[in-house]
């Protein structure tokens, strides 16, 4: 062992490198990264042989990543947005949270635990992973969908009452092992301080909070130094996060959460998130390595059959009950079944509670170790599952469309002044689409996309627009121009663009990643279609070339061009 041995620095470094590793060989086996995260964090581990890494460092580390991930979130996520989905978020998370506590606390039961014992056991099944429930929202890029702002409100709902349950388990220990009597006047007492703590926070962060943060940012850009305004992210996602929990008891990722809120009403708000993005990701991946450090192989072996039970609660009940309350209160069956498999696993709240009913002696060892076991192979399945839903969806889609393409007549010329085609719901990217031929498809509705869209109107050509944010949709559709709503790198949703029968593909967005998994698709559907992208540098225009596009714009050389216009090329 060297002799200035340093812990931190070793389970960043091993812990990256790992996940690097083996989320390649899970990308390249065609599995989600997360797979390759886990497993690192079992290689790790202190249940398999060789490097052990320092667990409660991993666990800090790990707190740093759903620190930042809940502030991300929180600049997309308006006070507005919150409230428009509590009649759904509200009760469907207290629902469901009843119904997988009931499960669990059945299981419990069954094994002897007790009432406390089932108890325990029974919250920790019932709530969801925040970092994995944001992290399949953004890859699919539906945080900001209807069914994305339900799923995030439905967990913000979880992660309070867990709050509530975190600080109502130890007042409750002694009643819940038979030791005393229940004391009402004391029960009432923890409660009223508990939400007063909670609702002193809500209420100091949206009347202060709102005019102190938005003008700390904008102090910060205004000294010039991207530095200081990087820092300035950090300190506050950060700082805001801790006090919340010093002062108010609150959890770390909920007091990030309002931090972000409030910052999105700042017109600095997408600086922000594009500042704290690079440390997110990476703290991130170390969450998902701290979680399989947890995982002990050997209780598939001991207990399998309590294993398959937890599973079967987590992934099959959990999912049942969020669908049915989803579908009840009228939503359709694309929004409940995001919903549903959104919150089919769990997380960081759930071992805090089985720490937390071990230390009271609530909970036996083998509980620990069950929802451990429970938690990991949730994560596990979890992007196995949304991928299964999606993809339903991209099927419905894809029939829709080529059932209205079979039904409607050709469409006539449009005039060069508006488009006047029927708008797309949300729910079903393809649905009501016009059948179009020798059209134009345009990926990305922001400032680029919109005014080529806008170009290709004035010259009387029919456009179909692709736009995953709900924002740019509502802009698209109020134009009247036919629009689908989905991320147009997944194949299910550019199937409705109609390539084979279009004459022409703008990708305008501007991550290159993305933008060549469209072109590599397109090209691969029709060979002759002309393909004309936008890149940020020249490895990157070099990359779509590569991958079939006819024109690669270069944004830095056209702003030079443009600049020089009436420069003559010889002093």
């Amino acid at each position: 062992m060297p002799e200035h041995h340093a812990p931190l620095i070793a389970i960043i470094a091993i812990g990256l490198l790992l996940a690097f590793i083996l989320g390649m060989l899970a990308h390249r086996v065609k599995v989600s990264p997360l797979v390759g995260y886990l497993m690192a964090g079992v290689v790790v581990g202190p249940f398999t042989p060789g490097y052990v890494a320092d667990q409660d460092l991993a666990n800090q580390l790990a707190e740093i990543g759903v620190i930042l991930l809940m502030f991300a979130v929180g600049l997309h996520f308006s006070l507005k947005d919150l409230m428009a989905v509590r009649a759904i978020a509200l009760p469907g998370a207290i629902g469901q949270i009843a119904a997988a506590t009931l499960m669990g606390m059945g299981l419990g039961w069954f094994l002897d635990w007790g009432i406390g014992g089932g108890l325990v056991f029974g919250l920790a099944l019932s709530v969801a992973s925040t970092v994995v429930l944001i992290r399949a929202l953004q890859e699919r890029r539906i945080t900001d969908t209807e069914r994305g702002r339900i799923a995030i409100g439905w967990l913000i709902v979880e992660d309070l009452a867990m709050v509530l349950a975190l600080v109502l388990l130890p007042a409750l220990a002694p009643v819940l092992k038979g030791a005393a009597a229940l004391s009402l006047g004391d029960l009432a007492l923890t409660l009223a301080i508990t939400l007063g703590k909670v609702a002193a926070f809500v209420a100091i962060m949206l009347v202060a909070g709102r005019r102190a943060i938005p003008w700390v940012m904008h102090y910060a850009a205004h000294t010039g130094s991207r530095e200081l305004f990087r820092l300035a992210v950090y300190a506050i996602a950060l700082g805001v996060a801790f006090i919340a929990s010093e002062l108010f008891g609150v959890s770390f990722a909920l007091g990030a959460f309002f931090a972000g809120m409030v910052m999105g009403e700042s017109q600095l708000s997408q600086r922000a998130a594009e500042e704290a993005m690079p440390l997110r990701d990476a703290f991130a991946v170390l969450f998902f390595v701290s979680v399989g450090m947890l995982f002990n192989p050997g209780v598939l072996l001991s207990a399998p059959l309590a294993v398959l039970a937890v599973v079967g609660i987590i992934v099959l009940g959990k999912s049942a009950v969020a669908y049915l309350i989803v579908r009840a209160f009228g939503h359709p069956s694309g929004t409940a079944l995001t919903i549903s498999a959104s919150l089919a696993q769990i997380g960081e709240f759930s071992f805090i509670l089985v720490g937390l009913g071990g230390s009271l002696g609530l909970l036996p060892p083998e509980g620990r170790d069950l929802v451990l076991a429970g938690a990991i192979l949730s994560i596990l399945i979890n992007p196995f599952l949304f991928a299964l839903v999606e993809k339903r969806r991209g099927v419905v889609a894809a029939r829709v469309a080529r059932a209205a393409a079979e039904a409607a007549p050709a469409p006539a010329p449009l005039p060069p002044a508006e488009v006047a085609q029927p708008p797309v719901e949300p729910e079903d990217p393809a649905e009501a689409l016009p059948a179009m031929s020798d059209h134009d498809v345009v990926v990305g509705y922001g400032r680029v996309g919109s005014r080529v869209v806008a170009g290709l109107v004035r010259a009387g050509r029919p456009v179909l627009v692709f736009e995953d944010a709900e924002a740019g949709v509502a802009a698209a559709r109020a134009k009247g121009l036919p629009t689908v709503l989905g991320n147009a790198a997944d194949p299910e949703v550019l199937a409705a663009a109609g390539l084979p029968a279009a004459r022409r593909l703008f990708v305008t967005v501007p991550e290159a990643f993305e933008a060549g998994q469209v072109v590599e698709q397109a090209r691969a559907l029709n060979a002759a279609l002309e393909i004309t992208a936008r890149a940020h540098s020249d490895a990157a225009a070099e990359h779509l070339a590569r991958l079939g596009a006819n024109h690669v714009v270069l944004s830095e050389s056209e702003v030079a061009r443009r600049m020089l216009r009436g420069v003559p090329e010889e002093a």
